[in-house]
């Protein structure tokens, strides 16, 4: 009882939440507030991908779906055929760009002959652009008794071209060869010319059939000449040809065949007549 004489009331308590209480309704509050913001997101791209689907303003070839060739824009095919480029995207005409599986049709245009490598890109809104990267021949190969075809440093053989060419004939090479084989013989010829430098240009030909002994044959003093030059020191026993073949012919007028294996002589080699 207090001074006054009136009793004592007793106190009321304050219940405070709990400390964790109130982080938690934030975090609830939040992930709700996401995931509705996910939803409108997930919802609206939705929609814009429909959109770039259906309507007919990103057709590849047009809002009507007419023939239109400009629809495949292309860049680089100089021997390529654009028939063959064109047909890769056959089945993406009419449709929208937005589908176009550029992963897929690269792959496709890399076995369009000519092609070695491929962009493809999409320009919106219809078009498509494609970048060619051709093969470059760096031989001619005879397929068979009259008729020869060009072949590339990957030892990938390419269909005939209008173009006039300045390349060596490739001997021990063949079509039916691996594709594998085909490149290191390739290789191996384009490592001798490269030793050679600017007297690459005077080659006729090259033969790879034997790899310890190259053999080039090249028109010089007005005649066909068969050089032997082994499998390494290319450009020094070319070199010691130039300087003693003057005095070889004069000696031997008939010699068209010389072994310069050796770095200190050159030997000419008998040429065997046929009975």
């Amino acid at each position: 009882m207090n001074p006054s004489g009136s009793p004592a009331r007793p106190r009321a308590r304050v219940s405070n939440p709990r400390p964790d209480a109130v982080p938690r309704l934030k975090i609830a509050v939040w992930v709700a507030a996401l995931t509705v913001a996910l939803a409108i997101s997930l919802y609206a791209w939705h929609q814009f991908e429909q959109f770039l689907i259906h309507d007919s303003r990103f057709a590849v070839n047009g809002p009507e779906g007419a023939e239109d060739a400009s629809a495949i824009q292309i860049q680089g095919a100089l021997h390529t055929s654009r028939r063959a480029i064109e047909g890769v995207f056959a089945d993406d005409m009419g449709r929208s760009i937005y589908l176009l599986p550029l992963a897929g049709r690269r792959a496709s245009l890399r076995t369009v002959d000519w092609v070695k490598d491929v962009t493809v890109m999409r320009l919106w809104p219809n078009r498509v652009m494609v970048r060619v990267a051709e093969r470059k021949p760096v031989a001619f190969i005879a397929l068979a008794a009259s008729r020869y075809g060009l072949i590339d440093e990957d030892g990938v053989i390419l269909p005939p071209a209008t173009d006039r060419f300045h390349l060596p004939v490739l001997r021990g090479v063949q079509a039916r060869n691996p594709l594998p084989d085909r490149r290191e013989r390739v290789q191996r010829m384009l490592r001798l010319l490269r030793a050679l430098g600017d007297n690459a240009e005077k080659i006729a030909e090259v033969d790879v059939t034997d790899r310890e002994d190259l053999r080039v044959t090249q028109s010089y003093d007005g005649r066909m000449v068969t050089l032997l030059l082994g499998d390494q020191n290319f450009a020094v026993r070319y070199q010691n040809f130039l300087n003693h073949y003057a005095e070889i012919r004069e000696k031997m007028p008939g010699a068209n065949s010389l072994d310069l294996r050796m770095e200190d002589r050159i030997t000419v080699v008998e040429q065997k007549v046929d009975e």
